[in-house]
């Protein structure tokens, strides 16, 4: 290991931009949630937990527009406070 490193060439940002279509976010998930999705990939013999999560995600949507006849707007019922 060196004593000193040379950061002046230096970028900020990702070291791997975002797949189009994507967005990164910070959520807050509920730790027994996660705990299980982590648990699933480690079955499965690794993997990106967060891709299933997404996958999850974009299933219960698709279900959801379907059900309920919606093509491309949002489901503005999940904003409501509870």
């Amino acid at each position: 290991m060196k004593d000193e490193y040379d950061f002046s060439k230096g970028r900020r940002g990702p070291v791997l931009p975002p797949l189009p279509g994507t967005t990164k976010i910070t959520l807050s998930v509920e730790t027994p949630t996660l705990d299980w999705f982590r648990a699933q990939m480690h079955v499965r013999g690794g993997g990106d937990y967060q891709e299933l999560m997404n996958t999850v995600l974009a299933q219960y949507v698709a279900s959801a527009r379907e059900a309920e006849g919606v093509r491309s707007r949002a489901l503005p019922e999940l904003r409501k406070a509870g």
